[in-house]
């Protein structure tokens, strides 16, 4: 690579990291409001029918999201208008945006309304053990949380857009704000109308959060215009192409969360439930490293594919997937080791026991072990899609996800929720070493090797920081959960960070460094 090809590169990650780190501050604090929020519904509800009722409610509207690819519009997005900015200029691109907006706002409008009538026959197919009460609850709350799909797409929209021109405060802060609205909903409405009021929450938290702050950040940036035409056009024809797979496919990135709704409600009442509250934690370190590095990186991906700088792109691909990886294994076993602790001080109280407490902590120390597989999908699948390729990750998860139904078959009804979850493990494990070995055949990149022997290194890591942390934590077992999680996170941030210096990957030395310093330079200014 030439220096100055070094220097861009350089000057990309740089970039990269800055953003991934505003994004992962953001999502840390959306986590930290969905602790409240979640602890909240727990100190209510529990681990009850209600709360099944409560997460069965999402699914209806989670499949009209995913199927109009509104949770992942800007990787449809992002590409396809730097593209048609590129060739066409900014009036091209400015007429592209408005006639996606108005087209996606109008064909989510119509299908919310026609799933709504629909709710309860659709209730019953997907939720046949459910009892009558729960079903009526589950339909009732359906209907609350439908129309926020509306404000999701059309919200992506107009945030795909900010992002695409280096404008990331409404990703920032739109994750926040829809959880104050739950936390403000379940706070103030959950005494007296129990679920009904988390689910206004999710209403309201999803206009303020993601559709209304988006909408006045555009307002205010000069470049920008804000315009809504409905056209089944030519441009948005072309889009549909690169959108299709995200609307018509389906990976375990999002099935696994499916599969634990439709084949945890077969099992005992409460299973759902308990899934769930695992699940949110679990997805503190995906969100907080997979979800920000990928968010940050497909930007960056998509501008060096676009210049032609093919060698650079491979590059930064792969030192994205290095440190992703290597701070994905670290998550995930300081949650693994610290499972306990971690769901005694989030969930356990009111309504909320000592059981329940006991078979949630058993359901995140599995899951936690599927958090490297979800981090590494996000970050390698956004190198497909910063080419334009979405169709061949697309196929090769849906084939996983519809293998793996056997295997979630078989394990739920034989081991409960723990079968269901360790299925969700191996699946999403087998997704992102399929995933990364089909990059390397079709793109000659990444560099298995070096990625191999880059995760091998922090696993070692992650191992012995897990085990102290386990040690110590059992050495003040008889404290508190609070007095535990101190010891148990202490004992592993000191071992882990020993040994990421000692026989760690240079790359994430490199990052925690970085850290190190940025949390120096805060402890200064304070």
């Amino acid at each position: 690579m030439s220096e100055r090809g070094s220097s861009d590169a350089s000057g990309q990650g740089a970039r990269l990291t800055a953003v991934a780190g505003m994004l992962a501050i953001s999502v840390l604090l959306s986590r930290v409001l969905g602790f409240v929020r979640e602890s909240v519904l727990a100190y209510q509800l529990g681990v009850s029918s209600a709360v099944d009722a409560y997460r069965a409610a999402f699914q209806i509207p989670d499949l009209l999201n995913y199927f109009l690819a509104g949770g992942a519009l800007s990787i449809a997005f992002i590409p396809f208008y730097t593209r048609v900015r590129s060739e066409g200029g900014d009036d091209a691109a400015a007429r592209f945006f408005a006639k996606l907006l108005g087209t996606l706002t109008l064909v989510s409008t119509l299908a919310t309304a026609l799933l709504w009538w629909n709710a309860e026959a659709l209730v019953r197919v997907q939720f046949p053990a459910f009892d009558a009460e729960t079903t009526a609850l589950t339909v009732h709350l359906t209907r609350i949380v439908l129309p926020a799909q509306i404000f999701f797409v059309a919200g992506g929209v107009v945030r795909a857009l900010l992002m695409a021109h280096d404008r990331f405060r409404s990703q920032v802060l739109a994750p926040l704000l829809y959880n104050l609205g739950i936390i403000a909903g379940g706070g103030l409405l959950g005494g007296s109308l129990g679920a009904e009021g988390f689910a206004w929450g999710v209403l309201g938290g999803a206009l303020l959060g993601t559709l209304l702050v988006p909408l006045v950040e555009v307002a205010r940036a000069p470049e920008l215009r804000l315009q809504i035409r409905v056209a089944f056009d030519r441009d948005f024809g072309r889009y549909l192409v690169v959108a299709a797979p995200l609307m018509l496919g389906v990976t375990l990135v999002t099935v696994d969360e499916w599969y634990d709704r439709w084949f945890g409600a077969l099992l005992a009442s409460g299973t759902v439930a308990a899934l769930g509250y695992a699940r949110i934690l679990m997805q503190i370190p995906v969100a907080a490293v997979g979800q920000a590095i990928g968010t940050a990186a497909l930007p960056a991906f998509s501008k060096l594919w676009s210049e032609g700088r093919r060698d650079e792109l491979n590059d930064v691909v792969l030192a994205t997937l290095r440190v992703g990886l290597g701070l994905a294994l670290l998550a995930g076993a300081a949650f693994a080791a610290l499972a306990e602790p971690v769901v005694e001080l989030v969930y356990h109280r009111g309504a909320f026991d000592a059981a329940a407490a006991v078979t949630v902590a058993e359901l995140l120390a599995i899951f936690s072990w599927a958090v490297p597989a979800w981090v590494t999908q996000q970050i390698a699948v956004r190198a497909f899609y910063a080419r334009g390729d979405t169709w061949r990750p697309m196929l090769l998860g849906t084939g996983v996800a519809v293998v793996a139904i056997p295997l979630y078959l078989s394990l739920g009804p034989a081991y409960g929720a723990r079968g269901l979850a360790f299925a969700g493990v191996f699946a999403m494990s087998v997704n992102a070493l399929l995933t990364i070995a089909m990059a390397r055949a079709i793109h000659g990149a990444p560099d298995l090797g070096r990625l191999g022997v880059s995760g091998l290194r922090t696993a070692a890591v992650a191992v012995l920081a897990g085990v102290a942390a386990v040690a110590a934590k059992g050495a003040v077992a008889e404290w508190s959960a609070l007095v535990e999680l101190a010891a148990g996170g202490a004992a592993f941030g000191a071992v882990g960070l020993a040994a990421t210096f000692s026989v760690g990957d240079r790359g994430l030395r490199d990052v925690v460094g970085s850290i190190g310093r940025r949390l120096a330079r805060v402890g200064r200014t304070g």
